[in-house]
């Protein structure tokens, strides 16, 4: 096995028995990138020389037999949209071309603490905007699992970077899916904790009551192993909690909830086949499996996509042309904001924020917005009862496998439609998994883990309870 192929767990041991360097494996991943990411346009930066001097440094100290935690050493990518102090920071945006990040968001001190090496910044959808990775301003990602379909988004670089191994481990940030349903079509292992358990700070804002940052890893293992170094509370971020994992009885066999309402007409026949196989799987293990119902589910994708623009619109306001970023000069104020807006954003981008405007406005706010935000809490409260009788509930990532590159990105709605089972978990602030599983399809699937907030540990042990019978 190459050693850009390894997972955080087998790296760690290498670098631990001295069978390789830090820099050695940070070579063999820069190589890996080097050779592949022109093809692939996972990466948007490449910080080779950080990433090597980070290697450098725990590489001494393990010489000097020093104690290394699990990811000291280890390779990782960064979504674009999070700050690594003094790297450009682009959202995959024209308007921050040539950004350069200030300070580090919480979770890379975090990283850099633990003896991270980034190797890279990797692309998105433009301020992740999108389920395809094709709205990014420089150009679109390519799914390494086959070149001809997109990587889900919109943290499709992060995804393709560790399927292709041109990383141990990624970050990205999940708004309505944009871990999972990536991890889904690239068939890796995606994270999004729940809501408040990771620092926001230094990433920058979409939709602020539902953006999370999260892992994307080559096992269900790796994600946990990152998610316990970047979890807790941060006094940057007023909506982070308190480290409060919930713990079950190691003893007790976790009870399994189906939903019947993500089993219905529009999901792809493989998709369902493997998943039922893998609930099958579970049965045969010994877990109580029982059908549930959220019967607020239908309401879930229009209700997000009028918050989600809501926030977005009042959050992209600051990209005005005089405080950072792009700037158009104009006869007057108002001509440059309009200008460098124009020039700066995409149409994805512009489009959410002209229906995030619409249902903020006099006349409309109550109307659109209030109203979502009063059925966004009974899509809480299908949760809450759902949580009373089981302990975890199992359904498709995605509707499909990984698409084909353009086939949707002239219909918004049904790009849209490619969240349709990942958004209930954000608007509930839940934690949820994706992990690839056994299927008959040529392309990867996978299948979605949710847990209660704060139940991440439960949905780790579902999780890996079905790698240890597959593998």
């Amino acid at each position: 096995m190459n050693l850009n192929q390894l997972t955080i767990k087998e790296a760690h041991r290498g670098l631990v028995q001295k069978e390789f360097s830090s820099v050695e494996l940070t070579e063999a991943v820069l190589g890996q990138i080097k050779r592949r990411n022109q093809e692939i346009n996972a990466y948007l930066v490449l910080t080779e020389e950080m990433a090597l001097t980070q290697a450098k440094k725990v590489d001494k100290m393990i010489a000097n037999n020093e104690e290394i935690g699990l990811l000291a050493g280890i390779p990782a990518a960064i979504k674009d949209n999070i700050m690594i102090d003094g790297v450009q920071c682009t959202a995959a945006s024209k308007i921050l071309e040539n950004y350069i990040a200030p300070y580090d968001a919480t979770v890379i001190k975090k990283l850099k603490k633990q003896g991270a090496v980034f190797v890279g910044k990797t692309n998105l959808d433009e301020f992740a905007m999108g389920s395809s990775t094709e709205n990014s301003a420089f150009g679109p990602t390519k799914n390494p699992r086959d070149l001809s379909r997109v990587p889900g988004g919109s943290s499709g670089g992060s995804a393709a970077a560790v399927a292709d191994d041109q990383c141990i481990y990624a970050l990205g940030s999940d708004t309505g899916g944009s871990i999972r349903q990536p991890a889904s079509f690239c068939g890796v292992a995606g994270l999004k904790p729940t809501y408040g358990s990771v620092s926001r700070y230094g990433l920058i804002a979409f939709a602020s009551s539902l953006d999370q940052i999260g892992p994307l890893a080559k096992t269900t293992e790796d994600c946990q192993i990152i998610f316990e170094a970047i979890n807790g509370r941060d006094e940057m971020d007023a909506t982070s909690n308190e480290q409060r994992i919930i713990n079950n009885k190691k003893d007790d066999k976790l009870k399994i909830g189906i939903p019947k309402e993500y089993f219905v007409a529009g999901i792809d026949s493989a998709v369902e086949e493997a998943v039922r196989g893998a609930i099958s799987q579970y049965e045969k293990m010994g877990f109580e499996i029982v059908e549930i119902s959220l019967p607020h589910t239908e309401y879930a994708l229009p209700v997000y996509y009028i918050i989600m623009p809501a926030e977005a619109s009042s959050n992209l306001a600051r990209f005005d042309g005089i405080k950072y970023g792009l700037a158009e000069k104009g006869k007057d104020l108002l001509e440059g904001y309009l200008k460098t807006r124009q020039k700066g954003f995409g149409d994805e981008v512009k489009r959410r924020i002209m229906l995030g405007t619409y249902v903020l406005s006099a006349g409309y706010y109550d109307a659109y917005y209030l109203k979502a935000q009063k059925v966004r809490t009974l899509i809480k409260n299908d949760f809450l009862k759902a949580f009373e009788k089981v302990d975890v509930l199992i359904t498709p990532t995605a509707p499909t496998p990984a698409f084909k590159i353009g086939q949707k990105i002239a219909d918004p709605v049904s790009m849209y439609l490619s969240d349709i089972y990942t958004i209930s978990a954000n608007l509930a602030g839940l934690p949820a998994i994706s992990i690839p599983i056994k299927s008959n399809s040529p392309l990867p699937i996978g299948m979605q883990i949710i847990g209660k907030q704060f139940g991440e540990n439960d949905i780790f042990k579902i999780a890996n309870d079905y790698a240890d019978k597959t593998i």
